[in-house]
C-alpha cells in the first residue's frame, strides 16, 4: 500500500526515470563475524558456526537459489589495532577484523557446491605478487566454469605491513603504481595462453602448442616475471575485476581498470555525484561506461511491514558496540581515534589518502552533530539507515537510486546469517522482480562477465 501523496510522487518520480538495463545484486559476506552490522553476530538465532564448511555451503546456495549475481569476500590481512595501538576492541566485540578466512578457499568450498554464483575474492596488490593471484583466479575461474571475481585492494594499514616483514606500508601514491603494474602484468599472464592453446590431442601427441602459450618477458619498476602461466587460459580470459577506491587516484584506477565498482554513501546525492564522475573518468580513459557497473554498498533490515523491522533494528543497535564500530572507523580512516575526545564531534583532517571515505563520515558528522562515540555507535550498525523497513518501503528506495542513476545496482550486507538475508531473499526480491527491475537467471551455466553484461576478453 502507498503510504501517502509524497511516497505517491516518489513512485511518479521513478516511472519517469525508469531504465532499461537490469539491477544487479552482489552480496557481501565476510568469511568472519561481521557483515552489515557489528551486531549480527549476536542476534538471536545467527549462525556463528563460520569456521565450518556448512556454513560456506549454505550461504552460496541460499545466495544462487535466490537470484544474486555475485558473492563478494572481503579480505583484510591482519587484526585491526589502529584504536589505542591494540587489538582488544576488534577481538572482544567481534568487529570487523577480528577473524578471517581465506576467501580463496572459501570460495573453492562455494564453487563446487553452485552452478551460476559469482565468486569475487578480495587479494591485495601490495603484499602478493602477480603470478600468485595469475594463477589462483585463473584456477579458480576454471573450477567455476567463468564465475571468478577479483576485489583488487592496495592495502593501507601498518598492521597489515607487519606480517609481510615490511618496518612501513607503501605510501599512496606507491600503492597504486604498484597496482596499476601489478595489474598489467596479471593480465599479461593471463594472455600468454591463447585460447586455443590447450590440445590435449592423445593420438598426436600435442598436449598444449608451444607455438600458442607465450613468455611475457616484463620488467618493470615493482615486478620482473619471466612468463607464461602455468594455467591454460581461463573460460573468461580474466576474471572480472572489482574495485572500491574512493580516493581521486582510487576512482582513476577503477574508472580505468574495474568492471564493478563497490562504494557506500550516506546520501542518494552523494551517489549520484559519485556516480556521474567515475562515469565519466571511465570514458575519459575511452571506455564505455554502460560497461561499468556501480554498486552501492546497503545493510537492508526488512520485514513484512515497518513495524517488524524497527523492532529487528531496535535489537541490532542494542547488541552492536560502539567501540567496535569506533574501532572499524579507525581502521578505514587509518587514524587513532582514541586521540580525540570521544564526546566532541570528528575533528577536520586532511589527507588525500583517506579523502574519500572520511568525506563520507564527515557528512555523517555534519547531518546529525554527533560526538565521537555516538560516531563509533552509528558505524557499527551501518551509516546508510534508509534501508530498513516493510519490504515494499525498502524496494521502493532500491527503485529510487536505481533509476535516478545513483547506481547500476547494490551490494548488499546481511545485517546478520542467515536470518536477514532470507529476509531480503523472500520479500525485497520478488518485489523487485515484480516490479521488472531483476532479470531471470538465464537457463544453463552462463560466465559472470555474461551475467554482468560485460564484453568478452
Amino acid at each position: 500500500m502507498v503510504a501517502g501523496g509524497q511516497d505517491r510522487r516518489n513512485i511518479a518520480d521513478n516511472q519517469m526515470n525508469s531504465r532499461k538495463d537490469a539491477m544487479h545484486l552482489a552480496a557481501f559476506a565476510a568469511a568472519g563475524p561481521v557483515s552489515g552490522n557489528h551486531g549480527g553476530w549476536r542476534y538471536p538465532g545467527a549462525d556463528t558456526d563460520i569456521l565450518s564448511a556448512r556454513y560456506y555451503r549454505t550461504l552460496g546456495q541460499r545466495l544462487e537459489a535466490a537470484g544474486f549475481d555475485l558473492m563478494f569476500i572481503a579480505d583484510i590481512l591482519a587484526v585491526p589495532n589502529r584504536l589505542e595501538g591494540r587489538h582488544d576492541s576488534q577481538l572482544r566485540y567481534g568487529a570487523l577484523g577480528a577473524l578471517r578466512l581465506d576467501p580463496m578457499v572459501v570460495l573453492s568450498l562455494i564453487a563446487a557446491e553452485t552452478t551460476k554464483l559469482g565468486l569475487a575474492a578480495t587479494i591485495s596488490t601490495s603484499y602478493y605478487e602477480p603470478f600468485h593471484v595469475a594463477r589462483a583466479m585463473a584456477t579458480l575461474d576454471h573450477l567455476s566454469a567463468g564465475r571468478a571475481a577479483w576485489n583488487i585492494v592496495t592495502s593501507f594499514q601498518q598492521a597489515e605491513a607487519a606480517n609481510f616483514g615490511r618496518n612501513e606500508h607503501l605510501s599512496h601514491d606507491d600503492r597504486y603504481d604498484r597496482a596499476d603494474e601489478f595489474v598489467e602484468v596479471a593480465c599479461k599472464l593471463w594472455d600468454s595462453w591463447e585460447k586455443d592453446a590447450l590440445k590435449r590431442d592423445v593420438a598426436t601427441p600435442v598436449f598444449a602448442d608451444p607455438a600458442k602459450v607465450k613468455p611475457i618477458n616484463h620488467h618493470g619498476k615493482w615486478f620482473n616475471v619471466e612468463g607464461p602461466l602455468n594455467v591454460a587460459r581461463s573460460p573468461q580470459g580474466r576474471p572480472v575485476f572489482i574495485q572500491a577506491g574512493a580516493s581521486p587516484r582510487g576512482r582513476d584506477f577503477a574508472a580505468k581498470v574495474a568492471d564493478v565498482v563497490f562504494v557506500v554513501h550516506a546520501s542518494l546525492e552523494s551517489a549520484q555525484t559519485f556516480y556521474r564522475e567515475v562515469k565519466e573518468l571511465a570514458r575519459s580513459f575511452g571506455r564505455d561506461p554502460d560497461k561499468l557497473k556501480i554498486l552501492a554498498g546497503i545493510a537492508p533490515l526488512v520485514g513484512e511491514t515497518d513495524s517488524i523491522a524497527k523492532e529487528k533494528d531496535a535489537i541490532l543497535t542494542d547488541l552492536a558496540e560502539a567501540r567496535a564500530g569506533l574501532s572499524t572507523l579507525a581502521f578505514h580512516l587509518d587514524i587513532d581515534l582514541a586521540a580525540f575526545p570521544q564526546d566532541e564531534p570528528l575533528p577536520d583532517v586532511d589527507d588525500p589518502a583517506i579523502h574519500g571515505h572520511y568525506k563520507e563520515v564527515a557528512e555523517l558528522t555534519k547531518r546529525y552533530g554527533m560526538s565521537l562515540t555516538q560516531i563509533g555507535k552509528r558505524y557499527a550498525i551501518k551509516t546508510n539507515r534508509d534501508f530498513i523497513g516493510g519490504y515494499r518501503q525498502v524496494a521502493d528506495r532500491m527503485e529510487e537510486w536505481f533509476n535516478k542513476r545513483a547506481c547500476d545496482g547494490f551490494m548488499v550486507q546481511p545485517p546478520w546469517f542467515f536470518g536477514a538475508l532470507d529476509d531480503f531473499s523472500s520479500l525485497v526480491m520478488p518485489e523487485l522482480r515484480q516490479r521488472g527491475l531483476l532479470k531471470e537467471q538465464a537457463d544453463g551455466a552462463v560466465t559472470l562477465r555474461d551475467r554482468l553484461g560485460l564484453d568478452p576478453v
